[in-house]
């Protein structure tokens, strides 16, 4: 089912709700999102962006360097909560008899998924095909007018057991939508005390999943989520690109202003027109701080989420947890970018940790930035790679490198000397490194944990390597493939 087609039906189902069942939602934190236009999908701007994510990063890279959709973004775009308990949890294999529970529901017994039908049903939604000329307006009426049955009016557990199927809907199909038409259940088990569902920070969960439907792969024409806040991001930050109407200013949250612009021409050709306007778009029209002029009326959760601004954290979604790097996007603070180490997958900075930047150029950093990315960051036709541009990066960045590695090697050497020196003394008697009991003193211990760590990143050095060994080969043999062909033509 079309993502649009799935925003009409969740609205639908909640516009029909009794009002008090509508409070209950807005108290959870979910009003905002009704309160959005529905607005058409870009598939091309969203392929444009996912062909920029850096997987190791969880970044965009583009030309001028890395550029991350942050808590601040989430908050202001669609009004989320970003505070509260981690959306964190097991997925099962099967939901059978928590379904059956908590939803009344016929489940698979060995699925995760709710047939969307029957859950549409159990909230009143029939006939919801789109009939051909029909707009959306039209579409919404026409389905709130022919629910056929009338949800319970008052608290109970019916209006209970209403509230969770629409929650599944909500979160399934809209705000955590998957690939494919049936309904996911995995937040669930966090829906049997509906009391505790505001208390979530769905915001935070929300920007995970975002990450992690963008590290998928290239050839998907769409996103998973909520596709909105990722045009209203591009919107914001790269205003030149012209995929956006502001037609509605003022209101919040700040996708309620916001319609995406028609094109008519064929994906491919937009795809391809994006890719060129991201590689040559100017670096000095790129806007790092939207929210410079933006005020906080109307928009209460803000006091609470602003203490998570411009932190590097980790970003929780039941099993899945996953970095929020902004140290890499110190501009959208408001500071210099300074020089830092690239993330490298796994071993990433301690999270929770405010972001300060001493830096007084942005220059250092963007040399680094060229060296490790090179090429990578143009896609469009007329930027081809630079082969032997590549071949020189990879080359500086091997020696660089050999240089860690070797420093490593001789710094473990240092420290493995100094542990065996330190049990030496022991092994004499030395009341200073053994005690009475015998077992080993706090310095051998402390020495022992360091030679661990030098080694492990030892071992990281050497991966390291290696790898950039295999690249600089695999490199060299593309140019004398390429010089080759060349020759033949």
């Amino acid at each position: 089912m079309r993502a649009r087609v799935s925003w009409t039906l969740v609205l639908t189902a909640f516009l029909v709700f009794p009002p008090f069942q509508r409070e209950r939602v807005e108290e959870m934190g979910f009003g905002e999102i009704f309160r959005i236009e529905r607005m058409r999908v870009d598939p091309a701007l969203t392929q444009a962006l996912q062909s920029r994510w850096d997987t190791e990063a969880s970044a965009f890279a583009f030309p001028w360097g890395h550029m991350i959709p942050s808590l601040e973004d989430v908050s202001r775009i669609i009004g989320l909560r970003v505070y509260g308990r981690v959306v964190s949890g097991y997925t099962y294999t099967y939901y059978h008899d928590l379904a059956e529970r908590l939803l009344d529901l016929p489940v698979e017994r060995r699925s995760s998924l709710v047939p969307r039908v029957t859950l549409q049903e159990s909230l009143g939604l029939y006939e919801v095909g789109k009939n051909a000329g029909e707009s959306e307006d039209e579409y919404l009426a026409r389905l709130a007018k022919v629910s056929r049955r009338e949800l319970v009016s008052e608290p109970g557990p019916q209006a209970d057991l209403d509230l969770r199927r629409f929650l599944v809907l909500f979160l399934g199909r809209l705000l955590f939508a998957t690939r494919g038409d049936a309904v996911h259940c995995h937040f669930l088990p966090l829906l049997g005390d509906l009391g505790e569902v505001g208390g979530y920070a769905w915001g935070a969960a929300f920007l995970a999943h975002q990450f992690d439907g963008l590290s998928a792969s290239e050839r998907q024409t769409s996103t998973s989520g909520f596709y909105p806040f990722l045009q209203v991001w591009a919107y914001l930050h790269l205003p030149t690109l012209g995929r956006g109407d502001l037609t509605r200013p003022g209101l919040v949250p700040i996708a309620h202003r916001w319609d995406s612009r028609r094109d008519t021409r064929h994906l491919a050709d937009q795809l391809e027109r994006l890719q060129e306007a991201i590689d040559c778009y100017p670096y000095l029209d790129v806007v790092w701080q939207p929210y410079l002029g933006e005020g906080d009326e109307g928009q209460p959760w803000l006091a609470q989420a602003r203490p998570y601004f411009g932190r590097s954290v980790w970003l929780h979604v039941l099993n899945s947890m996953l970095p929020l790097n902004l140290f890499l996007t110190q501009r959208s603070l408001g500071l210099r970018q300074s020089v830092v180490e690239f993330p490298v997958r796994d071993r990433f900075r301690r999270p929770g940790k405010g972001v300060r930047s001493d830096a007084t150029t942005d220059d250092a950093y963007l040399q680094a930035y060229a060296l490790k990315y090179g090429g990578k960051v143009y896609k469009s036709a007329r930027h081809q790679v630079d082969v032997t541009g590549e071949i020189a990066s990879l080359r500086a960045l091997l020696q660089l490198a050999v240089k860690d590695r070797e420093a490593a090697q001789r710094q473990t050497v240092e420290l493995r000397s100094e542990l065996e020196r330190v049990r030496g003394t022991g092994v004499g008697g030395a009341s200073s490194s053994r005690n009475a009991g015998g077992s080993p003193s706090l310095l051998e211990a402390r020495l022992t944990g360091v030679v661990l760590r030098a080694e492990e990143a030892q071992r990281h050095l050497e991966e390291r390597e290696r790898d950039l060994d295999l690249a600089h080969e695999h490199a060299m043999e593309l140019q004398s493939e390429r010089d080759r062909f060349r020759g033949e033509v």
